[in-house]
């Protein structure tokens, strides 16, 4: 016969404290045991070229050799022949004007567009991050190819950029951000996504990242040093790669600045409003608990 045994709240409220420290110790673990050490940079054959306008393959640069261009923009393209080219027309067309030193009729060339083909999906971060590795400027734009942010933007995060000199090793990053747009957006929005909106901006906040509101912005401008450090080291491949990028920044007392920027919602986004940011909740508990346990280490690799 068993004899059941009412408990008092505060014994329940032990028991309850005892089964939540086993749960966060039984997640530690996991997150610990299911880390890839450092973050994997290698090459596929194919990776290692990109075809030039005369159908010619050449090897692609590498972030290690030193800059040759003032700026690279790297755009992550997924299934994007409907958005793709009206962003591309706008930015390099705004490019195009900035220098004035060039003939504005002269035909784009694979010295201006480089297509970098991933033989595997590796999700928007790990598409970015080829870019960055593989950009040749001393400033590195990231940029939805939604054209969600207008790229004449770029001056403004520029200033942004400029504003925390003097850099501390030549790094520094520049955000863009639509916080300011927030009131706006939540009147839009149904009462359900507002919720995940808030419970996502509280667990970046919480876990990884203190000091910027919207990390989520595809518009980034870094320092050649900073895109480095950063991307050499960034483990993240899906959504959640912009908020381990600035917490590594944050670790390495890389200067961010947050600038407001014109922001338009295009049809046509790949994420699914509840699954994209359950995946994500998931990426940023497990960013926090492997750099804690010491799963994952803030060192610069050498991309193959």
């Amino acid at each position: 016969m068993a004899l059941l045994l009412p408990l008092s709240l505060p014994q329940l409220g032990a028991v309850l404290a005892v089964l939540a420290a086993l749960l966060l110790l039984l997640v530690c673990m996991i997150a610990h045991i299911t880390a890839v050490k450092m973050p994997t940079l290698h090459r596929h054959a194919e990776e290692k070229f990109f075809v030039s306008a005369e159908g010619r393959k050449e090897p692609v640069p590498s972030i290690h050799d030193p800059p040759t261009k003032e700026l690279s923009v790297v755009v992550p393209s997924y299934n994007e022949e409907d958005r793709l080219p009206l962003m591309m027309d706008e930015a390099l067309d705004y490019l195009e004007k900035r220098q004035v030193a060039m003939k504005y009729c002269e035909k784009y060339g694979s010295d201006k567009v480089r297509v970098l083909s991933l033989v595997k999906n590796r999700g928007k971060g790990g598409a970015v991050r080829m870019g960055v590795l593989s950009s040749r400027g001393k400033k590195i734009l990231m940029a939805d190819a939604d054209g969600a942010t207008k790229f004449a933007d770029i001056e403004k995060v520029e200033e942004g950029l400029k504003n925390l000199q003097p850099w501390p090793n030549q790094m520094a990053i520049s955000c863009g951000s639509r916080a300011h747009m927030e009131k706006d957006s939540i009147a839009k929005r149904s009462y359900f996504r507002t919720l995940l909106m808030y419970g996502f901006h509280f667990l970046v906040w919480f876990l990884c990242v203190k000091k910027i509101r919207d990390t989520q912005c595809g518009f980034k401008l870094l320092t050649r040093e900073a895109a480095l450090r950063t991307f050499s080291t960034l483990h993240v491949e899906r959504w959640a790669f912009d908020v381990e990028l600035l917490y590594i920044a944050q670790h390495l007392r890389i200067p961010i600045a947050e600038v407001a920027v014109n922001w338009t919602e295009i049809e046509g986004s790949k994420l699914v409003p509840f699954w994209s940011w359950l995946q994500m909740g998931r990426d940023l508990l497990f960013i926090r608990l492997r750099y804690m346990t010491g799963a994952w280490q803030l060192e610069t690799r050498k991309c193959n």
